[in-house]
């Protein structure tokens, strides 16, 4: 049931001719697509029935590719992204250039980002190097899926790819407010998630 580099090939290739696919991330199944094409984010959150102005998050699958596509950030958040991940949680981060639009709603400023430590079973994935786009695989609303069989029958359906990586935790990502990081050092926990509080105010000392 592992994932392997052929399916990630295959991974890359739905996301580089504006797939949707559903995929393990570190926390529960997700849909993804290229974070810059209009067309695949517009069936995506179609496809979830989610309103499009609702922010989502972008995915890298390593972390200095993230930091690499995110130049402005300061060093000090930078410091902090190296720190928080990959992990469980989502990145609120400040986004003077406006990066990834489509995932950003009407907070443009805001970039969400997040960088999986994916299990054994989906450990292939890391070797991604295309940012997509990602929400929770579910109807806006609906319960997280920890298995593929608990992913709507509609999405796996609609979806033009499936990867399989067998059980997940099941708790979506802690997302994490980093916006004043630079200016201020502090941070906010909008969302409890997989990751405790305490453990990301003790990576952040």
């Amino acid at each position: 049931m592992a994932l392997t580099s052929a399916d990630a090939q295959t991974f890359e290739r739905c996301m580089s001719v504006a797939g949707v696919a559903v995929f393990p991330a570190d926390t529960v199944y997700g849909l993804a697509c290229d974070a810059d094409e209009k067309e695949a984010v517009r069936r995506l959150y179609a496809l979830k029935r989610r309103r499009p102005d609702k922010p989502a998050a972008v995915m890298f699958f390593q972390s200095e590719l993230a930091l690499t596509a995110l130049p402005e950030l300061g060093d000090r958040t930078r410091e902090a992204v190296r720190r928080l991940t990959p992990g469980g949680v989502t990145l609120l981060l400040p986004n003077p250039a406006h990066r990834f639009p489509l995932a950003c709603g009407p907070s443009p400023d805001v970039l969400g980002l997040r960088i999986p430590a994916l299990g054994l079973e989906a450990a292939a994935l890391h070797e991604v190097r295309w940012p997509v786009l990602q929400s929770s695989a579910n109807l806006a609303g609906g319960p997280d899926a920890r298995r593929l069989d608990e992913v709507d029958p509609v999405l796996r359906e609609e979806a033009d790819l499936v990867l399989d990586a067998g059980e997940l935790p099941g708790t979506p990502s802690t997302v994490v407010d980093l916006t004043t990081y630079e200016q201020d050092g502090d941070h906010r926990i909008v969302r409890q998630g997989l990751v405790a509080a305490d453990e990301v105010a003790a990576a952040l000392v």
